[in-house]
């Protein structure tokens, strides 16, 4: 009574031990931004990832977690990075390049060759399976 213990199922934690982004998923989560997490951060972290968060609060962590090098803008390294880790580098440098020009030519609405917050929510609107996609069961 009242002491109310989570179970992981061997499932959920091979999902998140297998996602490619476990790291900056903390990093992104962290005061520190070197994963070390307080326990309210943990809480909040585990909320954004829910089913039930809003969309808007995804797509600002969404952001974080791909900003690779933390300049509030998604470069052309960081969406490399980004596709490597999704395809577990898979495709050629070739492949990467061409994906990444054409991510940032379609989703930059200020023609500055980076994706800003604004341009990268509106590059999620159209992807009807981002709320489906970013989360972790518990």
């Amino acid at each position: 009574m009242g002491n109310k213990q989570t179970i992981f199922t061997d499932e959920q934690l091979d999902a998140y031990q297998e996602n490619p982004f476990r790291n900056r998923i903390v990093e992104s989560f962290s005061e520190d931004g070197m994963g070390n997490l307080s326990f309210n951060e943990f809480v909040d972290m585990f909320s954004v990832l829910s089913e039930t968060a809003p969309r808007e609060l995804k797509a600002i962590y969404a952001f974080k977690i791909y900003d690779f090098n933390v300049d509030n803008y998604l470069c052309k390294e960081d969406l490399e990075k980004t596709l490597n880790k999704l395809t577990k580098e898979e495709l050629t440098p070739e492949e990467v390049e061409l994906v990444c020009e054409k991510t940032i030519e379609e989703a930059d609405l200020d023609g500055d060759n980076k994706l800003s917050f604004a341009d990268f929510e509106n590059m999620i609107t159209r992807a009807p399976d981002f709320l489906s996609t970013f989360h972790i069961r518990i």
